[in-house]
């Protein structure tokens, strides 16, 4: 048995931060059931690189899902929908907020319907306030969380991280009220409620110390480049073969560990820097003693020797690292899959790993529409078996 065996779900989302948490709760045996608009599909299947003429991200995306073509501005598909919510425990949605109101498909009516049911609703700015009207992407929600004003060089224009992590971040947060709202619903008796996931908010929440130090200080943080302000040292340091080695050494006694390691005992056994508030006040003279000490070795040379003294450091993985790193091999983070053409991929493992009721790649991402004759004769939902049987 996994996790979320007999738990529905209702994915009526698209691209990234719905689909994601729906591909969250489907790894763990969620039975989701992906609504796509007839023809097209999710957009997701033509982002990026594809194979075969699909997106290779939406093996990722989708796996574990069925697909069931609705057009949701039409009746038809609207009564479908209705008729699959009163039996589902979860509906997944990312529209502009309102949309599904005009379809008849909003909280209130899919609540009457089924008073349990739990409604996950992630847009750009919520489902309330002055913006909630606006269109909103995650690397819009970025950038009013706060995260793309601190991503770059110190004077240099504001960099986007590789990924779409703000969509992700949202989805995340989803996943963790849907879980929490199920709880409610059925550890304490309580009818099921929706959860309002901002995508701006999601970014903000993870923002650290960003607000108290404003309010506290007036302190406007900036861009610092692969340094980490107030918590010293971590930062890049350049190798001899123009590699980069990532330090962490703010812990006080990894602190003195490090500086033993490089050399630098006068910086050991400095009273002035045994804690991280007063290493803050001489960052750059640490950062200038690590980094004349990299420069002077290979990578593989400082790995080796921070490693010995048990000092966190690594190297900037890439994608090609990351395929034949055995660490990744061992905890089953790159596995191979099969695909509904039936070609081989490999993609990301399950995260995270649950020792009892771990979570599987059960099935590959559906074709378009898979499974729409089965949901609209009447098998969409298979009955729930007790657990206890």
């Amino acid at each position: 048995m996994q996790a979320l065996d007999g738990i529905k779900v209702l994915e009526l989302g698209q691209l990234i931060a719905g689909p994601f948490a729906g591909k969250t709760l489907a790894d763990f045996g969620a039975d989701v059931i992906k609504v796509e608009p007839p023809g097209v599909g999710d957009p997701l299947r033509k982002w990026r690189m594809l194979r075969n003429g699909t997106s290779v991200w939406w093996e990722v995306q989708s796996r574990n899902k069925r697909s069931v073509c609705l057009d949701l501005r039409e009746p038809e598909g609207q009564d479908i929908v209705r008729g699959l919510a009163r039996e589902a425990d979860v509906v997944i949605e990312n529209f502009k907020p309102g949309t599904l109101e005009g379809w008849g498909l909003g909280w209130e009516q899919l609540h009457a319907l089924n008073p349990r049911l739990v409604m996950l609703r992630i847009s750009g700015y919520g489902q309330t306030g002055p913006y909630k009207d606006r269109p909103g992407f995650g690397v819009i929600g970025e950038s009013m969380g706060g995260l793309r004003h601190l991503t770059g060089e110190p004077g240099r224009v504001p960099v986007r991280v590789g990924v779409s992590i703000g969509d992700t971040l949202a989805a995340l947060h989803g996943v963790i009220g849907v879980m929490m709202a199920l709880y409610h619903r059925d550890a304490r008796g309580g009818e099921g409620q929706y959860i309002d996931v901002a995508l701006y908010e999601s970014v903000f929440n993870v923002m650290e110390s960003l607000l108290p130090e404003y309010d506290a200080f007036g302190a406007v943080r900036e861009r610092a480049g692969s340094a980490l302000p107030g918590i010293v040292p971590s930062n890049a340091y350049r190798c001899v073969d123009g590699s980069y080695v990532l330090v962490a050494g703010n812990g006080d006694s990894i602190f003195r560990r490090l500086m033993a390691t490089i050399g630098r005992t006068d910086l050991e056994g400095d009273p002035a820097l045994a804690h991280n508030d007063g290493r803050a006040a001489q960052t750059e003279r640490i950062d200038t003693a690590i980094g004349e000490w990299t420069r002077e070795r290979t990578q593989d040379e400082v790995l080796s020797a921070l490693e010995a003294a048990n000092v966190p450091a690594g190297r900037i993985y890439s994608v090609a690292d990351m395929a034949r790193d055995p660490q990744f091999l061992a905890r089953e983070m790159i596995v191979e899959t099969g695909t509904a053409d039936g070609a081989r991929l490999k993609v990301p493992g399950i995260v995270p790993k649950l020792s009892a009721t771990p979570g599987s790649i059960a099935h590959p991402a559906p074709r378009l529409g898979e499974h729409t004759a089965q949901v609209a004769q009447g098998g969409g939902w298979p009955r729930r078996e007790d657990p206890k049987a």
